[in-house]
């Protein structure tokens, strides 16, 4: 859906579908604060769990845990003043015949003549759809994730856990000193085909498919909030196909899952879309001058392309590396094969000596 339409005193209209993580991010161009409302862990600890032994990874690195509803809101209020902002579904996209410039239909029968459209309307996409992207693959993976909170307080350290035990991985994340975080990767059966809704049924698969795993997992899940349950059949985008497709016509683009939907087995998908929108603003500041968006004509517009063409560039690798470490990830957990897996491994180790490189990537500041 279209979530804002930024009008600033030099720019004439640029429409944002979508108003999740990336969404906002593009409205806000920078959103350096939010590190400071999130709980640091100071390690990772990876556990593989094989017929009752324990081999451990320590990750020293610093992440962060963030409630998705949080960071929406720290965003949200962030907006800058002249940000007009809707809910209503898109239908279409289209080009207009005499301009060249994007009009986006709305469901209420209403059009918007727009000189930027930037898609960050989720894997979904109906931005994806106009630029002809195709839908997204699937994995044959599903996810359940969810939240435990402790009014007096939990006893967990300050460390991300993540245990794998065959084909299943489990991860535990405390947020803040009353809240954690956990979601579990499994196969995908042939039950969830149709994925189910009721938060009973969820918890059960939950607890079922930790069979092995320390009681403390099962304890966890026992404690969390039903309906903030969610199973997710996994998809991603192929990242041969990020290497060689062009994500743009026109002056129409897309950032986020819209572009680069990916497993989530980095953690990467919600940095990655804040970097898009760093880079987005960015690049249409330093190619355009306030008259460029003031004024019509095919050489503005072609301006306007340039800077889109340039933030595409600059993204490219950087998206296709996250995308084929979170691909090898998720192929890695589908199959049964030891010889693949070890294939993959390898392949892994060649690529991606430093197995924490994905989080020191610096995209610049504005």
């Amino acid at each position: 859906m279209v979530h804002a339409i930024l009008k600033f005193k030099y720019i004439s209209t640029i429409v944002i579908v979508g108003g999740g993580i990336c969404g906002l991010a593009n409205q806000l161009g920078v959103a350096s604060q939010l590190r400071q409302s999130a709980f640091p862990l100071k390690r990772w600890w990876n556990i593989l769990i094989d017929e009752g032994k324990h081999q451990e990874l320590i990750l020293n690195y610093e992440t962060h845990c963030l409630k998705r509803r949080d960071l929406l809101q720290i965003l949200a209020d962030a907006l800058p003043p002249g940000t007009i902002r809707f809910g209503c579904q898109v239908l279409s996209v289209n080009l207009d015949t005499h301009t060249n410039y994007p009009t986006i239909q709305l469901c209420n029968g209403k059009s918007i003549n727009a000189k930027v459209i930037i898609g960050c309307d989720g894997s979904r996409s109906m931005v994806a759809d106009f630029l002809e992207l195709g839908p997204p693959r699937m994995f044959a993976l599903s996810s359940i994730r969810g939240l435990s909170s402790y009014s007096n307080g939990h006893q967990f350290p300050h460390e991300a856990i993540r245990m794998r035990r065959g084909n299943v991985v489990a991860a535990r994340l405390p947020i803040t000193d009353t809240l954690v975080y956990w979601f579990i990767t499994q196969p995908l059966a042939r039950s969830d085909a149709k994925l189910p809704h009721d938060p009973e049924l969820i918890k059960r698969s939950a607890i079922e498919s930790l069979d092995g795993f320390p009681s403390g997992f099962k304890e966890l899940i026992d404690d969390c909030d039903v309906d903030l349950l969610f199973l997710n059949h996994l998809r991603y985008r192929a990242p041969w196909d990020l290497l060689v497709r062009r994500d743009q016509k026109g002056t129409v683009t897309v950032a986020g899952d819209a572009m680069h939907v990916m497993g989530p087995f980095l953690g990467q998908g919600g940095s990655a879309s804040i970097e898009d929108a760093v880079v987005f603003a960015r690049n249409l500041a330093q190619k355009m001058s306030p008259e460029d968006l003031h004024q019509c004509g095919k050489g503005k517009q072609k301006i306007i392309e340039n800077a889109i063409d340039q933030y595409l560039k600059e993204r490219r690798m950087r998206l296709v590396l996250l995308s084929t470490q979170t691909y090898l990830s998720g192929i890695l957990l589908e199959t049964v094969s030891k010889v693949r897996s070890s294939i993959i491994n390898i392949i892994m180790r060649i690529l991606f000596s430093d197995r924490t490189g994905h989080n020191k990537y610096d995209c610049r500041q504005l």
